[in-house]
Order: structure tokens, then C-alpha cells, then sequence
């Protein structure tokens, strides 16, 4: 009877829902200093408008399935953010911080929406790609305060779109054997669904 009851409350336990633990502050923080470093080492100069979202979609979703807890892009989003700002990675000035957040909270919201509708790995692609939006967006923004016509800033968001849209979800189709890799070496959270959709 007692076996029987720790067992029930044993089972209960690990069907919570986990908080934040140091662990996982501590892998964000990993993911959001390393592609801030990666982006200021390799300073991808490909000639290619959108490259950036490869890296960014990759390591986002990567605390993602890593931490499998809503939050987890968004807290790597503000770090890699805060981080850029403080050491001056790439252009932008003022608005460094949100070229790293913006993308961050879209993925974010839509994961909340997608999460229980689509197969991991359409649910990775479509994150990922809404994310290029929100970073296009913060490239519109700054077409139209330097007094670009709308046609012309809207012909460039449209192209920003579909290229950080393709690099995007390359990032995120790279996220899936990574995270097969982890888990056969036992590093993923046991017991819950996104682990067991790998």
C-alpha cells in the first residue's frame, strides 16, 4: 500500500510542469553568448540578405527542445540581445536588442499557438520562419525612419522575408539530429512530450 502510494505520488510528481532550473540558465545563457560570439567571429558576409536567421532560428529553437519549457527562446532572445548590445556585434545601434528579442517573442507566441497542431518538425519550420518575419520587420522599421518610400521599403521587407525565410528553416532542420544526438547521449529532460517526439 505504501509502495503503491509513493508510486502515485512519484508519477504525479514528474507529470508538473517544470520551472526554470539552473540548468537551464545556465544551457540559455550557453546558446545566447555563443551565437552572439558565432556571428562576431564568422561574420557571415555571404552576399545573402536573411543569413543571419540561420544561426538565430538554429540556437533559439535549440533551448527550445533543450529546455522544453515556454520561455526558454524568449529568455535566449533578451540574453543574446543584452550581450550584442553590451559588446557591439553587428549594426543596428539602438536597435541591436531588438534585432535579437523581436524574433524571439514571435517565435515564441507562435509556438504557444502551433505546439499541439502540427508534427515537430513542421512546428520547428513554421516557428522559425515567423521569426525571419519579425526580424524583417525590424529592417522595414528602419527603411521607412530613413524616409524610404513604402514601395520600395515593402519590396525589401518582401525580399528579406522569403531569404531569411529559406536560411531560417534550414536552421531549423538542423535542430533535429542535433537534439537525436542529445538525447542518445541522455541529455534531455525525461518524461516529457517534446522528448518523446525525438
Amino acid at each position: 500500500m505504501t509502495t503503491s502510494s509513493h508510486s502515485n505520488n512519484s508519477h504525479t510528481h514528474e507529470s508538473q510542469p517544470r520551472g526554470f532550473q539552473l540548468q537551464d540558465a545556465l544551457f540559455i545563457g550557453f546558446c545566447a553568448t555563443l551565437l552572439v560570439a558565432l556571428k562576431s567571429i564568422l561574420r557571415l558576409r555571404l552576399g545573402l540578405s536573411g543569413h543571419s536567421m540561420l544561426l538565430m532560428s538554429f540556437f533559439y529553437l535549440i533551448c527550445y527542445c533543450t529546455v522544453a519549457r515556454i520561455g526558454a527562446i524568449t529568455a535566449c532572445g533578451a540574453m543574446a540581445g543584452a550581450v550584442a548590445a553590451v559588446i557591439g556585434v553587428g549594426k543596428g545601434g539602438p536597435f541591436l536588442f531588438i534585432k535579437f528579442l523581436a524574433p524571439a517573442i514571435a517565435m515564441e507566441l507562435t509556438l504557444i499557438i502551433v505546439q499541439s497542431l502540427l508534427t515537430l518538425r513542421w512546428r520547428l519550420i513554421v516557428v522559425a520562419v515567423v521569426g525571419s518575419i519579425a526580424w524583417s520587420a525590424k529592417g522595414l522599421l528602419e527603411d521607412l525612419l530613413v524616409g524610404m518610400s513604402w514601395q520600395v521599403a515593402l519590396v525589401r521587407f518582401g525580399t528579406k522575408v522569403a531569404a531569411g525565410g529559406l536560411f531560417a528553416a534550414i536552421g531549423a532542420l538542423l535542430v533535429i539530429p542535433v537534439m537525436k544526438r542529445l538525447k542518445a547521449h541522455d541529455l534531455l529532460y525525461r518524461n516529457s512530450k517534446l522528448d518523446q517526439e525525438f
